[in-house]
């Protein structure tokens, strides 16, 4: 993926309820740059833990082109997608260095990989395992990149060792 360049800009179109998928394949057939950041996350399905990518803003999708030019009218037409953002009857911009920042923070599957600021003492959600969606403080930090969480369960502070991957910031 390039950055908008050539007069071009970046602008947030509306998708559809789970059609983030359809809408990247057929604007990218259209020839438009379009950046779909996502997250990993853990879902509970059949008794089992799924880790899964889910877009970073659901309901939205990244679109880089020349307002100039009259094809930009076509993403209001484009299968999955529901509308371009307008303000004032035109197309929104969005900051060219929101969408470079978000890009220089996503590997090469566009997935956001979590900052590496944690300090001890910090409240951090988990985002995988077990007790993904629990809030724990931060007890120590190793350098092979565990982090040891303290959680309260029922009412009693349980030490775990979890992936520094595995925890967001509040």
């Amino acid at each position: 993926m390039t950055s908008a360049s050539n007069g071009r800009g970046w602008y947030l179109a509306q998708i559809k309820p789970n059609s983030h998928r359809i809408a990247e394949r057929n604007l990218l057939r259209q020839g438009f740059e379009v950046f779909l950041p996502m997250t990993r996350v853990t879902r509970r399905q059949s008794g089992r833990f799924i880790e899964s990518h889910a877009p970073l803003f659901p309901g939205y999708i990244f679109i880089a082109f020349d307002p100039v030019q009259s094809g930009w009218r076509s993403v209001n037409s484009t299968l999955g997608i529901t509308r371009l953002v307008n303000l004032g009857g035109a197309p929104a911009t969005v900051p060219d260095a929101l969408v470079e920042n978000l890009r220089a923070r996503c590997d090469a599957e566009g997935v956001v990989v979590p900052l590496e600021d944690l300090v001890e003492g910090q409240e951090v959600r988990l985002t995988k395992g077990p007790f993904a969606e629990f809030v724990a403080k931060v007890e120590t930090i190793e350098p092979d990149r565990r982090v040891w969480l303290l959680i309260d369960l029922m009412g009693q502070a349980t030490r775990v060792s979890v992936p520094q991957d595995d925890v967001r910031r509040l």
